[in-house]
């Protein structure tokens, strides 16, 4: 059985067990979380839409972490034009526990 779930702007195929990395949802490690997005559940046969509005799925965060630094550089030519930021995405790490659909 899996679900598709939607959050932080993006879509994630999850199963029970299943541990995965999502946009930062501002919970502290060892709570629970309940994700009522849910686009579609397949069990027995593949379920969207409406038959989906009551479903959701539980997980519990098991760190908040910031991910590798990337660096963004900006460069005009012939202008002298350049500047160098830095960016450090933050992640939440979450164990999916149960799909209720």
């Amino acid at each position: 059985m899996y679900a598709i779930i939607a959050t932080g702007g993006k879509q994630y195929k999850v199963s029970e067990g299943d541990i995965i990395t999502i946009e930062k949802l501002g919970v502290e490690p060892g709570e629970k979380v309940t994700f009522d997005d849910v686009l579609a559940v397949s069990g027995d046969s593949l379920k969207v839409g409406e038959d989906v509005a009551g479903a959701s799925v539980e997980a519990s965060v098991l760190e908040n972490f910031r991910g590798k630094k990337i660096i963004v550089y900006k460069y005009k030519r012939k202008t002298g034009y350049h500047k160098k930021n830095g960016h450090r995405q933050s992640y939440t790490r979450v164990k999916i526990e149960k799909i209720n659909g």
